[in-house]
């Protein structure tokens, strides 16, 4: 589970554009926006999950829980309109579990970001 994270990304207006894009079918949203810094959460106001700081990029990955497999595919064509690029198409990924669902892209900045869905 996450609680919060920050990451450094090149140009903060741009990856604040493509993460409200992909974070929207996984009910995510913008819940503060500074000037140097944004963070998102969940659309219910239970917290602040992600914080983008304009600052150099350096390489991480994000999974993000998603609540069904439509949420992930979802979030991948998002993913890909906003501007990020495929790194795994939706689909299972048995070698990590067998009802392991999940989608792998590239967002703005490199960052392999993830959306999984872990089955019911």
């Amino acid at each position: 589970m996450i609680d919060h994270f920050g990451i450094n990304v090149s140009n903060l207006e741009q990856s604040k554009a493509f993460y409200q894009a992909v974070l929207a079918p996984l009910a995510g949203g913008l819940q503060h926006d500074f000037d140097v810094t944004v963070c998102f959460g969940k659309n219910d106001g239970t917290g602040s999950s992600l914080w983008l700081v304009e600052k150099e990029p350096a390489p991480i990955h994000i999974a993000f829980k998603a609540p069904s497999q439509t949420a992930v595919d979802a979030f991948y064509q998002a993913a890909l309109a906003a501007g990020g690029t495929d790194n795994g198409a939706p689909g299972l990924r048995p070698q990590y579990h067998p009802n392991y669902y999940g989608a792998f892209v590239y967002d703005l900045d490199g960052y392999n970001v993830e959306a999984v869905y872990h089955g019911d």
